[in-house]
């Protein structure tokens, strides 16, 4: 998995946030806010990797379990396949 190109992380004052580049400009209206473990997820898959490595990368930053981090990291790729930023 991977984000589609056209999508940038920015930092803005203490919020990360994720907006349009571009082309994506015209068909994406807005911007994404971003939590630290979404942060942490979003640079993982600019360089693309499969779920487990998101899964492993919060455990191992966070003191969570597994299962938490499945359901977190489930998620998270729901919501960045309907805004479209996956390819």
């Amino acid at each position: 998995m991977q984000i589609k190109d056209g999508f940038m992380m920015r930092k803005v004052a203490d919020h990360c946030v994720v907006v349009p580049v571009g082309s994506e400009v015209v068909d994406f209206n807005g911007m994404l806010n971003l939590n630290a473990p979404g942060e942490l997820l979003f640079e993982r898959l600019q360089k693309g990797c499969d779920r487990e490595d998101l899964i492993q990368v919060l455990l191992d930053t966070y003191d969570v379990t597994k299962e938490r981090c499945e359901q977190d990291v489930d998620l998270f790729l729901e919501k960045l396949t309907k805004a479209g930023l996956l390819k």
